[in-house]
């Protein structure tokens, strides 16, 4: 049997991801959000509230996870990373399988998952996209998001694999430090060449 070409989708901070997932979605492309699947699973009443309350207590509320406690818990210490992490991937991966069911007869889908060399997830798929944009655009991006320091990015960035290795693995690169049209073009050529 048959089934879609699976594309991972993913880059560093303020590379312009979501942007690139959004006119996928614009061409028809199922495009699965691991963000928003992680955000769902730890709201109201989502499946990893209990776990991560049993591991990290104190770290949920009506409200689900409380992402700010939770980040306190496991900051720095990277054996509450790994425990919240084991608690956390089996669930998207079991989402990554549902959403493949669901849209089996899609001639391409797009797994959008910022992490994705980080985290070794991208054996199962049949390609890799990178987003990427020059450093001094990157930079200019993510600082003007509300909140963010030069600190808090270079923490950031200390736990991403740099831009550079990740397009030397990437099977496709779309640079984003373009003009929206002329990256929608980009993604408009990619999708043609996958999904014919």
């Amino acid at each position: 049997m048959s089934r879609p070409y699976t594309l991972g989708l993913t880059g560093s901070i303020g590379m312009g991801k979501s942007t690139v997932a959004a006119m996928f979605e614009d061409l028809g492309i199922p495009v699965f959000d691991a963000d928003a699947v992680v955000h769902a699973l730890q709201g109201p009443g989502g499946a990893l509230v209990a776990p991560i309350e049993a591991a990290f207590p104190r770290t949920t509320g009506p409200d689900g996870v409380d992402r700010v406690l939770l980040g306190a818990a496991v900051f720095d210490d990277p054996v509450a990373l790994a425990r919240l992490e084991s608690i956390i991937h089996p669930a998207v991966r079991e989402a990554r399988r549902e959403f493949l069911g669901q849209h089996s007869s899609a001639r391409l889908v797009v797994f959008d998952i910022p992490l994705l060399f980080e985290r070794d997830v991208f054996e199962d798929l049949d390609a890799v996209l990178v987003v990427s944009a020059p450093p001094k655009v990157q930079r200019a991006r993510v600082l003007a998001r509300p909140g963010m320091t030069p600190e808090r990015l270079k923490r950031i960035l200390a736990l991403q694999m740099p831009d550079e290795e990740k397009r030397s693995m990437a099977d496709y690169v779309i640079d984003t430090g373009t003009t929206l049209d002329e990256t929608r073009q980009q993604v408009a050529e990619l999708v043609k060449n996958l999904a014919p």
